[in-house]
């Protein structure tokens, strides 16, 4: 059906719901990109690795090596830092609304991915039945008919569930990736926040 037909024409017998989702798709790519680029980029230093480093530390140091490590769990362990020496509630608080600032940044734009994933495929329905619905409507104005006619016309409408299909897969299989890799950051920043309380509570 399509083997003489180039890509340009395959979108435009799609209709206009092949538009919304190629912006859907770009859109998408981007966040994955962009997403993939942070986690990694804030992943230098395991928590591990972290805790480790600041216990050899003075409280000074522990805080330079905190600024100079640019990971959620570095940033929850410089708002308790700041506080060393005042009451553990005062450290505790910090660091939990640290912990709070860090996963919002974590989540940024991920909704966004969730959405495609979850709405591309109707999308893509919705422009097979409108393809449907414009195929028949052409054969009975016309008055000519038969099954390749009608073949022809739902095989064109198609192309928007399959395209729904080709953005909704990826983008759902890359959500549910994130909201993994929150969950481990976030379980990292909450186990740092606790690790460094008993740090700075023996310190005192």
């Amino acid at each position: 059906m399509f083997q003489d037909k180039n890509i340009f024409e395959i979108i435009h017998a799609g209709g206009f719901t092949m538009y919304i989702l190629i912006l859907c798709s770009i859109l998408s790519i981007a966040v994955i990109i962009e997403r993939l680029w942070y986690f990694k980029r804030h992943s230098s230093m395991s928590r591990l690795q972290l805790m480790g480093q600041i216990r050899k530390y003075q409280v000074s140091g522990a805080m330079d090596l905190c600024r100079n490590t640019d990971t959620p769990c570095a940033r929850v362990a410089l708002a308790g830092l700041n506080l060393n020496g005042h009451d553990e509630k005062l450290i505790s608080n910090a660091m939990e609304r640290e912990i709070t600032i860090q996963t919002v940044k974590l989540e940024r734009f991920t909704s966004i991915v969730g959405t495609i994933g979850g709405t591309a495929v109707y999308i893509g329905l919705f422009g097979t039945v409108l393809g449907i619905i414009r195929a028949f409507h052409d054969i009975s104005r016309t008055a000519s008919g038969g099954i390749d006619v009608v073949t022809a016309g739902i095989s064109e409408a198609l192309v928007c569930t399959a395209a729904g299909l080709l953005v909704a897969i990826p983008a759902v299989i890359s959500y549910n990736y994130f909201v993994r890799k929150i969950d481990n950051f976030v379980l990292d920043m909450e186990l740092t926040a606790s690790e460094l309380l008993d740090v700075c509570v023996k310190r005192k």
